[in-house]
C-alpha cells in the first residue's frame, strides 16, 4: 500500500527564472514629449516578469503587486530596450520577481548601455480554476542573490506593514 503524500516543491535556482525581453522602440510607442511612455514600459516589464514567473513556478503566475517601479532614463524612439527579469524570492504561493531595463541608444550604438528603470513585482501561482497554489522555492546561487532575497523579505515586511497599518486606520 503506497500512500501519497504532500511533499513540498523542488526548488529552483535562481538562474532557472531569468528571462529577457528586447524591443525596439517606434514612433507608436511615444508620448506628447516624443519620448517612450511610461506605461509601455510598465507592460514590458510586467510581460518580463510574468514570463519569469510562469517558467520558475512551472505553471501560471499572476501580477498581485507591482511594489515598485523607477524610471532613471528617457527612452527614445528607435532604442533597442532590453528587460532583464528574475524570481527573487518565493514564499508559499507568491514570488517576487526583480527586473532591470536597460537601452541600447540607436544613435551611438557602441556606447554601453542605459539603464532605464527598474521594478519589483509580485506575483501569485494559481491553478486552473485560478486559485492560489503552492510555487517552488527559489535557490540563490550567488552572492548577488543572496542580497536580492535579502532585499525581497524586506519589501515583503514593509507591504505587510503598511496593509496592516491601514487596517488598523480604517478599523479605529
Amino acid at each position: 500500500m503506497t500512500e501519497h503524500l504532500s511533499a513540498a516543491p523542488i526548488g529552483k535556482p535562481t538562474s532557472y527564472s531569468r528571462v529577457t525581453l528586447s524591443k525596439i522602440m517606434t514612433a507608436v510607442d511615444v508620448n506628447l514629449y516624443g519620448t517612450v511612455h511610461g506605461g509601455v514600459l510598465m507592460k514590458f516589464v510586467d510581460d518580463v516578469a510574468g514570463a519569469a514567473a510562469a517558467r520558475h513556478s512551472g505553471g501560471t503566475a499572476v501580477t498581485a503587486a507591482i511594489d515598485e517601479i523607477v524610471f532613471s532614463e528617457a527612452v527614445r524612439v528607435g532604442d533597442l530596450v532590453h528587460a532583464h527579469a528574475q524570481v527573487n524570492w518565493t514564499g508559499q504561493t507568491s514570488m517576487e520577481v526583480g527586473v532591470r531595463v536597460v537601452a541600447e541608444r540607436w544613435d551611438s550604438a557602441e556606447d554601453a548601455a542605459v539603464r532605464v528603470a527598474t521594478a519589483y513585482l509580485v506575483f501569485v501561482g494559481v491553478d486552473v480554476g485560478g486559485a492560489p497554489r503552492m510555487v517552488r522555492p527559489v535557490l540563490p546561487e550567488t552572492a548577488e542573490d543572496e542580497r536580492r532575497y535579502k532585499e525581497a523579505e524586506i519589501r515583503r515586511a514593509h507591504r505587510l506593514a503598511r496593509r496592516r497599518a491601514i487596517q488598523a486606520h480604517r478599523e479605529g
